[in-house]
């Protein structure tokens, strides 16, 4: 799957890996249970609320799509420990290189796993990756049942706050 990606941009979000839909049509995120297009829109990132095929108007808000795993599955649980760290240092360079204001990883276990932060939890983190600040988010599936979409829309606001300090 292709990044929607830039340099420079206010938030690069990194999902863990891309499902089998999203592979399959090439668009991010494309699940139709999955919530990260409705929780962009409701804390505000987004004026209206975009669909997977739009994903590239995400660049003119200043924001992006990776991925820490490149190689799709059914799901995250399908992912060895050997490929989340191999994700995590291919990130890094990528983040390096890109220099986002924050890079926002959607689920605190792909972050631990991905990085050994065993202790992280949601929010900021004290750790920079390639130099840029870290803001860990709920994992936007459907099969995340710990996080209503009012709840992670609050998530999603909270970061929000802070990489556009001038909404």
């Amino acid at each position: 799957m292709p990044d929607v990606a830039a340099e420079g941009l206010r938030v690069l979000f990194c999902g863990i890996n891309p499902g089998l839909l999203s592979a399959a049509t090439g668009h991010h995120f494309a699940r139709p249970g999955n919530r990260f297009w409705p929780a962009l829109h409701a804390s505000g990132f987004t004026p209206r609320r975009l669909h997977p095929h739009e994903e590239h108007e995400l660049l003119s808000y200043g924001l992006g799509i990776t991925n820490v795993v490149a190689r799709a599955t059914a799901r995250a649980d399908e992912l060895s420990r050997e490929e989340f760290t191999e994700g995590g240092r291919l990130l890094e360079e990528k983040v390096a290189l890109l220099r986002p204001h924050w890079l926002a990883v959607l689920g605190v276990t792909a972050y631990r796993a991905a990085f050994d932060e065993r202790k992280a939890a949601m929010g900021p983190q004290e750790r920079r990756i390639g130099g840029v600040p870290v803001w860990v988010l709920p994992n936007p599936s459907g099969l995340n049942a710990h996080y209503t979409p009012p709840a992670l829309a609050a998530e999603f606001g909270r970061l929000r706050l802070v990489a556009s300090p001038e909404d």
